[in-house]
Protein backbone atom coordinates (compact mmCIF):
# COMPACT_ATOMS: atom_id res chain seq x y z
CA UNK A 1 0.00 0.00 0.00
CA UNK A 2 3.00 2.43 0.40
CA UNK A 3 2.82 4.27 -2.73
CA UNK A 4 5.98 4.74 -5.24
CA UNK A 5 5.79 8.51 -4.27
CA UNK A 6 5.46 8.47 -0.66
CA UNK A 7 8.28 5.81 -0.46
CA UNK A 8 10.31 8.61 -2.54
CA UNK A 9 9.89 11.13 -0.62
CA UNK A 10 10.73 9.11 2.69
CA UNK A 11 13.69 7.64 1.06
CA UNK A 12 14.70 11.61 0.11
CA UNK A 13 14.20 12.30 3.84
CA UNK A 14 16.02 9.60 5.50
CA UNK A 15 19.09 10.28 3.14
CA UNK A 16 19.73 13.55 4.24
CA UNK A 17 18.72 13.52 7.97
CA UNK A 18 21.24 10.33 7.66
CA UNK A 19 23.56 12.62 5.96
CA UNK A 20 23.64 15.55 9.11
CA UNK A 21 22.46 13.09 11.84
CA UNK A 22 22.11 16.61 14.17
CA UNK A 23 18.65 15.05 15.51
CA UNK A 24 20.57 11.38 16.64
CA UNK A 25 19.94 12.38 20.29
CA UNK A 26 16.16 12.92 20.00
CA UNK A 27 14.59 9.69 20.17
CA UNK A 28 15.13 5.91 18.77
CA UNK A 29 13.89 7.25 14.93
CA UNK A 30 17.83 8.17 14.41
CA UNK A 31 19.64 5.81 16.02
CA UNK A 32 17.83 3.23 13.72
CA UNK A 33 17.93 5.26 10.77
CA UNK A 34 22.21 5.36 10.97
CA UNK A 35 21.99 1.72 10.73
CA UNK A 36 20.77 1.69 7.15
CA UNK A 37 22.64 2.57 3.82
CA UNK A 38 19.33 2.55 2.19
CA UNK A 39 15.71 2.92 2.82
CA UNK A 40 12.83 -0.03 1.27
CA UNK A 41 9.20 -0.14 1.91
CA UNK A 42 9.94 -2.14 5.37
CA UNK A 43 12.76 0.47 6.44
CA UNK A 44 10.33 3.34 6.16
CA UNK A 45 7.39 1.81 7.66
CA UNK A 46 9.89 0.52 10.59
CA UNK A 47 11.42 4.00 11.16
CA UNK A 48 7.49 5.64 10.89
CA UNK A 49 5.56 3.16 13.57
CA UNK A 50 9.34 3.88 15.88
CA UNK A 51 8.34 7.64 15.84
CA UNK A 52 6.38 9.33 18.40
CA UNK A 53 5.59 12.53 16.77
CA UNK A 54 7.48 14.20 19.26
CA UNK A 55 8.19 16.98 17.13
CA UNK A 56 11.33 18.08 18.14
CA UNK A 57 13.66 17.03 15.25
CA UNK A 58 11.37 19.23 13.04
CA UNK A 59 12.01 22.61 14.95
CA UNK A 60 15.89 21.27 15.39
CA UNK A 61 15.99 20.79 11.88
CA UNK A 62 18.54 23.26 9.29
CA UNK A 63 16.53 22.11 6.41
CA UNK A 64 12.94 22.33 7.57
CA UNK A 65 10.70 24.50 5.59
CA UNK A 66 11.55 27.21 4.11
CA UNK A 67 15.06 25.89 2.97
CA UNK A 68 14.49 24.55 -0.75
CA UNK A 69 14.87 20.77 0.77
CA UNK A 70 11.69 21.29 2.82
CA UNK A 71 12.22 18.25 5.09
CA UNK A 72 10.03 18.07 8.20
CA UNK A 73 10.28 14.34 9.56
CA UNK A 74 7.41 14.52 11.63
CA UNK A 75 5.00 14.89 9.01
CA UNK A 76 6.45 12.25 6.24
CA UNK A 77 6.56 9.72 8.97
CA UNK A 78 3.13 10.38 9.82
CA UNK A 79 2.12 9.99 5.76
CA UNK A 80 3.89 6.94 5.76
CA UNK A 81 2.53 5.47 8.84
CA UNK A 82 -1.02 6.12 7.21
CA UNK A 83 -0.02 4.47 4.39
CA UNK A 84 1.61 0.94 6.86
CA UNK A 85 -1.79 0.88 8.61
CA UNK A 86 -3.50 0.01 4.92
CA UNK A 87 -0.65 -2.29 4.27
CA UNK A 88 -1.02 -4.34 6.99
CA UNK A 89 -4.95 -4.17 7.57
CA UNK A 90 -6.86 -7.27 7.10
CA UNK A 91 -8.97 -8.09 5.23
CA UNK A 92 -7.28 -5.83 2.77
CA UNK A 93 -10.40 -5.11 1.31
CA UNK A 94 -11.06 -3.02 4.41
CA UNK A 95 -8.14 -0.53 4.29
CA UNK A 96 -9.95 2.45 2.75
CA UNK A 97 -11.92 2.97 5.58
CA UNK A 98 -8.78 4.19 7.57
CA UNK A 99 -9.22 7.17 4.65
CA UNK A 100 -13.01 7.89 6.11
CA UNK A 101 -12.87 7.23 9.47
CA UNK A 102 -14.28 10.66 11.08
CA UNK A 103 -16.33 11.66 14.00
CA UNK A 104 -19.37 11.90 12.26
CA UNK A 105 -18.88 8.23 10.77
CA UNK A 106 -18.38 6.80 14.18
CA UNK A 107 -21.25 8.70 15.69
CA UNK A 108 -23.56 7.26 12.71
CA UNK A 109 -22.13 3.70 13.46
CA UNK A 110 -22.74 3.91 17.34
CA UNK A 111 -26.35 5.56 17.11
CA UNK A 112 -27.13 2.88 14.13
CA UNK A 113 -25.83 -0.13 16.79
CA UNK A 114 -27.92 1.39 19.01
CA UNK A 115 -31.40 2.00 17.35
CA UNK A 116 -31.21 -1.98 16.30
CA UNK A 117 -30.41 -2.89 19.83
CA UNK A 118 -33.43 -0.76 21.08
CA UNK A 119 -35.44 -2.73 18.53
CA UNK A 120 -34.70 -5.76 19.35
CA UNK A 121 -35.42 -4.93 22.77
CA UNK A 122 -38.56 -3.64 22.58
CA UNK A 123 -39.73 -6.37 20.31
CA UNK A 124 -38.84 -8.72 23.04
CA UNK A 125 -41.00 -7.53 25.11
CA UNK A 126 -38.87 -5.43 27.32
CA UNK A 127 -40.19 -2.21 28.89
CA UNK A 128 -37.14 0.54 28.32
CA UNK A 129 -38.40 2.89 30.88
CA UNK A 130 -39.46 1.11 33.95
CA UNK A 131 -41.24 2.40 36.50
CA UNK A 132 -39.85 0.54 39.19
CA UNK A 133 -36.40 -0.03 37.58
CA UNK A 134 -34.31 -2.85 39.89
CA UNK A 135 -30.93 -2.00 38.27
CA UNK A 136 -30.07 -5.39 36.70
CA UNK A 137 -28.70 -5.06 33.17
CA UNK A 138 -29.61 -8.61 32.19
CA UNK A 139 -33.35 -8.25 32.24
CA UNK A 140 -32.85 -5.50 29.42
CA UNK A 141 -30.03 -7.53 27.52
CA UNK A 142 -29.61 -11.15 28.70
CA UNK A 143 -26.19 -12.61 29.48
CA UNK A 144 -26.06 -15.29 26.26
CA UNK A 145 -27.30 -12.30 24.02
CA UNK A 146 -24.42 -9.72 25.98
CA UNK A 147 -21.87 -13.06 25.52
CA UNK A 148 -23.11 -13.82 21.39
CA UNK A 149 -22.85 -9.78 20.74
CA UNK A 150 -19.53 -9.08 22.46
CA UNK A 151 -17.98 -12.51 21.37
CA UNK A 152 -18.62 -11.82 17.22
CA UNK A 153 -17.31 -8.10 17.31
CA UNK A 154 -14.61 -8.59 19.92
CA UNK A 155 -13.52 -12.42 18.31
CA UNK A 156 -13.48 -10.41 14.70
CA UNK A 157 -11.45 -7.52 15.93
CA UNK A 158 -9.06 -9.68 17.78
CA UNK A 159 -8.62 -11.54 14.98
CA UNK A 160 -8.16 -8.81 12.35
CA UNK A 161 -5.79 -6.72 14.87
CA UNK A 162 -4.09 -10.30 15.45
CA UNK A 163 -3.16 -10.46 11.53
CA UNK A 164 -2.68 -6.82 11.42
CA UNK A 165 0.41 -7.12 14.12
CA UNK A 166 1.46 -10.02 12.63
CA UNK A 167 2.23 -8.49 9.50
CA UNK A 168 4.10 -5.64 10.80
CA UNK A 169 6.20 -7.18 12.74
CA UNK A 170 6.90 -9.64 9.41
CA UNK A 171 7.47 -6.09 7.63
CA UNK A 172 9.72 -4.97 10.35
CA UNK A 173 12.07 -7.56 11.20
CA UNK A 174 12.58 -7.51 7.14
CA UNK A 175 13.57 -3.97 7.71
CA UNK A 176 17.52 -3.60 8.09
CA UNK A 177 20.72 -4.21 5.97
CA UNK A 178 22.89 -5.88 9.18
CA UNK A 179 22.12 -8.89 11.25
CA UNK A 180 19.81 -8.37 13.69
CA UNK A 181 20.30 -10.45 17.26
CA UNK A 182 17.81 -12.40 18.56
CA UNK A 183 16.45 -11.66 21.91
CA UNK A 184 19.03 -12.50 24.60
CA UNK A 185 18.46 -15.52 27.30
CA UNK A 186 17.07 -13.01 29.81
CA UNK A 187 14.68 -11.59 27.63
CA UNK A 188 16.48 -8.06 27.72
CA UNK A 189 15.29 -6.69 24.61
CA UNK A 190 12.03 -7.97 24.34
CA UNK A 191 11.49 -6.69 28.66
CA UNK A 192 12.92 -2.93 27.47
CA UNK A 193 10.88 -2.64 24.44
CA UNK A 194 7.76 -3.37 26.27
CA UNK A 195 8.89 -1.13 29.35
CA UNK A 196 9.51 1.36 26.45
CA UNK A 197 5.64 1.02 25.16
CA UNK A 198 4.16 1.29 28.97
CA UNK A 199 5.77 4.24 29.83
CA UNK A 200 5.71 6.09 26.73
CA UNK A 201 9.27 6.91 27.52
CA UNK A 202 10.37 8.50 23.50
CA UNK A 203 7.55 10.99 24.02
CA UNK A 204 9.45 13.24 26.14
CA UNK A 205 12.51 13.77 23.85
CA UNK A 206 13.82 16.58 25.11
CA UNK A 207 14.25 15.52 28.60
CA UNK A 208 10.61 15.41 30.49
CA UNK A 209 8.43 17.37 28.17
CA UNK A 210 6.73 17.05 24.30
CA UNK A 211 6.79 19.53 22.03
CA UNK A 212 3.50 21.65 20.86
CA UNK A 213 5.34 23.84 19.19
CA UNK A 214 8.97 25.84 18.54
CA UNK A 215 8.39 26.99 22.03
CA UNK A 216 5.97 25.02 24.14
CA UNK A 217 6.65 22.26 25.61
CA UNK A 218 4.91 20.50 28.72
CA UNK A 219 4.85 16.57 29.65
CA UNK A 220 0.74 16.71 28.87
CA UNK A 221 0.65 14.93 26.01
CA UNK A 222 2.43 12.08 27.74
CA UNK A 223 0.30 11.91 30.75
CA UNK A 224 -3.22 11.99 28.59
CA UNK A 225 -1.76 8.91 26.88
CA UNK A 226 -1.00 7.19 30.04
CA UNK A 227 -4.37 7.96 30.61
CA UNK A 228 -6.10 7.05 28.02
CA UNK A 229 -3.79 3.87 27.93
CA UNK A 230 -4.11 2.69 31.16
CA UNK A 231 -8.05 3.86 31.66
CA UNK A 232 -8.68 1.55 29.08
CA UNK A 233 -6.88 -1.08 30.32
CA UNK A 234 -8.23 -0.87 33.41
CA UNK A 235 -11.84 -1.00 31.86
CA UNK A 236 -10.94 -4.38 29.88
CA UNK A 237 -9.69 -5.69 33.71
CA UNK A 238 -12.79 -4.82 35.02
CA UNK A 239 -14.88 -6.48 32.69
CA UNK A 240 -12.98 -9.23 32.57
CA UNK A 241 -13.59 -9.64 36.41
CA UNK A 242 -17.33 -9.03 36.63
CA UNK A 243 -16.99 -11.98 34.07
CA UNK A 244 -14.96 -14.02 36.06
CA UNK A 245 -17.36 -13.42 39.07
CA UNK A 246 -20.74 -14.44 36.57
CA UNK A 247 -19.22 -17.37 35.13
CA UNK A 248 -17.24 -19.04 38.17
CA UNK A 249 -18.92 -18.22 40.83
CA UNK A 250 -21.99 -17.24 40.15
CA UNK A 251 -22.63 -13.86 41.09
CA UNK A 252 -24.96 -11.76 39.21
CA UNK A 253 -24.53 -8.15 38.43
CA UNK A 254 -25.26 -5.39 39.20
CA UNK A 255 -22.35 -5.44 41.69
CA UNK A 256 -21.89 -2.58 44.49
CA UNK A 257 -20.21 0.36 44.12
CA UNK A 258 -17.48 -1.29 46.30
CA UNK A 259 -17.07 -3.99 44.36
CA UNK A 260 -13.75 -4.78 41.90
CA UNK A 261 -15.16 -4.49 38.59
CA UNK A 262 -17.18 -1.60 39.74
CA UNK A 263 -14.16 -0.03 40.95
CA UNK A 264 -11.98 -0.76 37.99
CA UNK A 265 -14.11 0.33 35.62
CA UNK A 266 -15.20 3.24 37.57
CA UNK A 267 -10.95 4.29 37.55
CA UNK A 268 -10.91 3.23 34.09
CA UNK A 269 -13.57 5.40 32.90
CA UNK A 270 -12.09 8.24 34.89
CA UNK A 271 -9.29 7.69 32.49
CA UNK A 272 -11.32 7.38 29.35
CA UNK A 273 -12.35 10.63 29.77
CA UNK A 274 -9.74 13.21 31.00
CA UNK A 275 -7.06 11.48 28.68
CA UNK A 276 -9.08 11.98 25.41
CA UNK A 277 -10.86 15.35 26.64
CA UNK A 278 -7.40 15.91 27.17
CA UNK A 279 -5.44 14.80 23.63
CA UNK A 280 -8.60 16.63 21.54
CA UNK A 281 -7.69 20.11 23.54
CA UNK A 282 -3.93 19.31 22.79
CA UNK A 283 -4.69 18.57 18.89
CA UNK A 284 -6.35 22.09 18.71
CA UNK A 285 -3.31 24.14 20.30
CA UNK A 286 -0.58 21.78 18.66
CA UNK A 287 1.39 23.19 15.60
CA UNK A 288 0.23 21.86 12.33
CA UNK A 289 3.31 21.37 10.99
CA UNK A 290 3.56 18.78 13.53
CA UNK A 291 0.97 16.45 11.83
CA UNK A 292 -0.26 15.23 8.47
CA UNK A 293 -3.82 17.19 8.83
CA UNK A 294 -5.44 14.54 6.42
CA UNK A 295 -5.76 12.47 9.06
CA UNK A 296 -7.36 14.13 11.64
CA UNK A 297 -10.55 12.47 11.12
CA UNK A 298 -8.69 9.26 11.83
CA UNK A 299 -7.69 10.00 15.06
CA UNK A 300 -10.58 12.43 16.13
CA UNK A 301 -12.75 9.55 15.39
CA UNK A 302 -10.84 7.26 17.77
CA UNK A 303 -10.63 9.95 20.70
CA UNK A 304 -14.33 10.43 19.95
CA UNK A 305 -15.02 7.00 20.95
CA UNK A 306 -13.50 6.27 23.96
CA UNK A 307 -14.59 9.58 25.11
CA UNK A 308 -18.31 8.76 24.62
CA UNK A 309 -17.64 4.50 25.43
CA UNK A 310 -16.59 6.09 29.22
CA UNK A 311 -19.32 9.24 29.21
CA UNK A 312 -22.10 6.33 28.56
CA UNK A 313 -20.36 3.84 30.72
CA UNK A 314 -20.13 6.43 34.03
CA UNK A 315 -23.84 7.64 32.94
CA UNK A 316 -25.18 4.18 33.36
CA UNK A 317 -23.23 3.69 36.57
CA UNK A 318 -24.53 6.73 38.10
CA UNK A 319 -28.10 6.08 37.41
CA UNK A 320 -28.64 2.67 36.92
CA UNK A 321 -30.87 2.57 39.36
CA UNK A 322 -33.04 5.26 37.64
CA UNK A 323 -36.08 4.60 35.04
CA UNK A 324 -33.52 5.47 32.22
CA UNK A 325 -31.30 2.91 33.10
CA UNK A 326 -32.57 0.73 30.27
CA UNK A 327 -31.37 3.26 27.14
CA UNK A 328 -28.51 4.57 28.53
CA UNK A 329 -27.24 0.24 28.74
CA UNK A 330 -28.43 0.31 25.42
CA UNK A 331 -26.70 3.78 24.36
CA UNK A 332 -23.36 2.35 25.95
CA UNK A 333 -23.65 -0.91 24.38
CA UNK A 334 -23.85 0.79 21.19
CA UNK A 335 -20.76 2.66 21.55
CA UNK A 336 -18.76 -0.41 22.87
CA UNK A 337 -19.98 -2.33 19.39
CA UNK A 338 -19.04 0.43 17.66
CA UNK A 339 -15.71 0.77 19.38
CA UNK A 340 -14.93 -2.96 18.42
CA UNK A 341 -15.80 -3.29 15.09
CA UNK A 342 -13.80 0.12 14.17
CA UNK A 343 -10.93 -0.58 16.21
CA UNK A 344 -8.95 -2.50 13.45
CA UNK A 345 -9.17 0.17 10.99
CA UNK A 346 -8.76 3.02 13.48
CA UNK A 347 -6.33 4.73 15.40
CA UNK A 348 -6.14 2.26 17.76
CA UNK A 349 -3.66 0.38 16.00
CA UNK A 350 -0.51 2.48 16.20
CA UNK A 351 -0.52 1.13 19.94
CA UNK A 352 -0.12 -2.15 18.45
CA UNK A 353 2.72 -1.31 15.49
CA UNK A 354 5.11 1.09 17.96
CA UNK A 355 5.13 -1.46 20.44
CA UNK A 356 6.41 -4.21 17.51
CA UNK A 357 8.55 -1.27 16.37
CA UNK A 358 9.81 -0.76 19.86
CA UNK A 359 10.13 -4.47 20.24
CA UNK A 360 12.33 -4.56 16.95
CA UNK A 361 14.57 -1.34 18.15
CA UNK A 362 15.47 -3.07 21.27
CA UNK A 363 16.92 -6.10 19.76
CA UNK A 364 19.00 -3.91 16.87
CA UNK A 365 20.00 -2.13 19.57
CA UNK A 366 22.66 -4.55 21.31
CA UNK A 367 23.88 -5.27 17.84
Amino acid sequence: MLSPDTIQRGQHVMAVCNACRYCEGYCPVFPAMEKRLIFSKDDLAYLANLCHNCGECLYACQFAPPHEFGINVPRTLAEIRLESYEEYCWPRAFASLFRHEAVKAAALTAIGISVMLVAFTVAAGVDIWPAHPVGDFYRVVPHGVMVALFGITGGFATVALAIGCRRASKSFQASGTIPIAGPAADGGPAVQGLLDALTLRHLHSSGTNCTSSEEQRSPWRRWFHHLTMYGFALCFASTSVAALYHVVFGWRAPYGYGSLPVVLGTLGGVGLLVGPLGLFALRRRRDPALSDRSQAGLDESFIFMLLMTSATGLLLLAFRGQPAMAVLLIVHLGFVLALFVTMPYGKFVHGLYRTAALLKYASEART
